[in-house]
């Protein structure tokens, strides 16, 4: 390990300068309401956890089609962006980082979600599953599979999304290519099954999203784009369950894009220190964000492991973060934690979402 690198200190990721390597993970909240424009509640949320090193945003659609879920967060109106630069004003003001996810939710939605829209995926694949809609929990409809010219045109919506969350005052983006979704169901074999250019061999599943990566950066700096995987998390039926055909398909995508110079690739997976992940980070070739994933909550020990073995650049942190709005005050000084209250996460309102108590008010 480098001379005086500890989870607590500095760290650049790409143009990003963050005072400490606790990521606050992009955490679905659902908090936006019907508008998707984040408001007062959502400004706070964001401000009260300023102190981390760095904040991804919750997932945010960059087309209403690709709305994954009721009050979810979009980057499409000028209202929309108008919310986002309230909440990057009100990081930024306590000398925070902020950047947004950009989400593209693909066949994981409902036309009672996106507004009666179409819903699409590389293929005309459903999930086998329900998904909740605003008239309650309904399976999952077939998709359209998206033609060549139509998939262009979803690759312009990210590019558009990403260049309106950077007018508005973000610090970069980070393109969401995992968790079962859009971009992450182009990758899968389970969820792809074209005969064109964007699917069969594993070089043609990741062109979508070299393509997607490749022109957000070329729109908004690479410096200030991230990409997030998740490979093997075998989610919403994007399954991956061959190690060579995933070690293929994701050295594919990152061999391309590691030209690029992009800030981090932010990986998703339940052993980060393990033979794969640290693979992948070699052949990326720049800082790598860590996250164990959803299975087990990401503690201090964890997170300080993470950073002390080299084993990554930062570390993503998704329920701590949530339920500790001062996390690493907290962790810094080894002090006790709130407990996050799990049946809250997706609630409305101000419960579970701005009422953590911090250590000065508590």
């Amino acid at each position: 390990m480098e001379q005086g690198v500890d989870l607590f200190s500095p760290v650049i990721l790409g143009d990003l300068e963050l005072a400490n390597r606790v990521v606050m993970a992009p955490l679905t909240r659902m908090r936006s309401g019907e508008s998707g424009v984040p408001g007062d509640l959502v400004v706070e949320h964001y401000r009260q956890r300023a102190g981390l090193g760095l904040i991804v945003t919750e997932g945010t659609y960059p087309s209403r089609e690709g709305q994954a879920f009721v009050g979810q967060p979009g980057i499409v109106t000028g209202e929309q962006a108008a919310g986002w630069r309230r909440v990057a004003d009100a990081v930024h003001a306590r000398g925070g980082r902020i950047v947004m996810q950009v989400m593209h939710g693909g066949r994981v939605t409902h036309p009672d979600v996106n507004g009666g829209r179409r819903v699409v995926a590389p293929s005309a694949l459903a999930i086998d599953g329900e998904g909740r809609t605003s008239r309650g929990k309904q399976p999952y409809p077939v998709p359209h599979a998206l033609t060549v010219d139509e998939a262009r045109q979803t690759l312009q919506d990210f590019v558009s999304a990403a260049k309106r969350a950077v007018d508005a005052g973000m610090d970069g983006v980070e393109i969401h290519g995992a968790n079962g979704y859009l971009l992450h169901e182009f990758l899968s074999p389970a969820s792809n099954r074209r005969a064109d250019e964007y699917g069969g061999s594993p070089a043609n599943r990741a062109r979508f999203v070299v393509q997607v990566v490749t022109a957000v950066a070329a729109a908004v700096g690479a410096g200030r784009v991230g990409l997030r995987i998740s490979p093997e998390h075998d989610i919403q039926d994007a399954y991956e369950t061959d190690r060579d055909d995933v070690r293929a398909t994701y050295g594919a995508l990152l061999d391309h894009l590691r030209p690029l110079g992009l800030a981090y690739l932010s990986v998703l997976h339940a052993e980060p220190a393990g033979e794969l992940v640290q693979e992948l980070r070699e052949r990326f070739g720049g800082p790598l964000v860590a996250n164990s994933g959803f299975g087990s909550v990401t503690t201090r020990e964890e997170a300080v492991r993470l950073i002390d073995a080299a084993h990554a650049d930062a570390v993503a942190v998704g329920r701590a973060a949530i339920a500790n709005p001062d996390l690493v005050e907290r962790w810094a000084g080894e002090q006790p934690e709130n407990e996050p209250r799990a049946h809250l996460f997706y609630a409305p309102g101000a419960e579970g979402y701005t009422d953590y108590p911090t250590l000065r008010a508590g």
